[in-house]
């Protein structure tokens, strides 16, 4: 759900005159639902990070297997040695410079999203409660010092 679509629903609720408890409720499962969703996307990336040093030094093994099998023909050796090398460099590489970051930003992002999403789920709260504008927006200024 697009964080859209959520303030959508968080304002509907209020304004249709939903208990506070029932609007909490189900902004929560929205928000838990969101996280999943996020963290199952993740973990591609994660996983991803977990396996590319593993295909390289596959790809180191057949190198050398390559070289085991041209012993007898040192031209070829070198050629079969820089495979093993290169193999090992392309998923360490990988994995170091491209998968685990990019997992980690999509981490940092989605605690900032999620933390939106508590705040705003609070605002609605305050909103139905009929607390003053002023004191709400204190309360969402102190939401955002905190995830910061």
């Amino acid at each position: 759900m697009t964080i859209t679509a959520f303030i959508a629903k968080g304002l509907r609720l209020v304004v249709d005159g939903i208990d506070e408890q029932k609007i909490r409720d189900i902004l929560d499962i929205d928000i838990s639902s969101y996280e999943r969703e996020q963290r199952h996307a993740i973990k591609v990336w994660d996983a991803a990070g977990g396996y590319a040093p593993t295909i390289g030094i596959l790809g180191a093994v057949l190198g050398l297997i390559h070289v085991m099998e041209n012993l007898s023909d040192p031209l070829m050796l070198g050629k079969g040695i820089a495979v093993a090398f290169v193999s090992t460099l392309y998923g360490v590489g990988l994995a170091n410079l491209v998968f685990i970051p990019i997992a980690n930003k999509l981490k940092g992002h989605l605690q900032l999203e999620i933390l939106k999403r508590e705040m705003l789920a609070d605002a609605f709260l305050c909103i139905k409660q009929g607390e003053h504008p002023n004191l709400i927006q204190e309360r969402m200024s102190s939401y955002w010092h905190q995830g910061r």
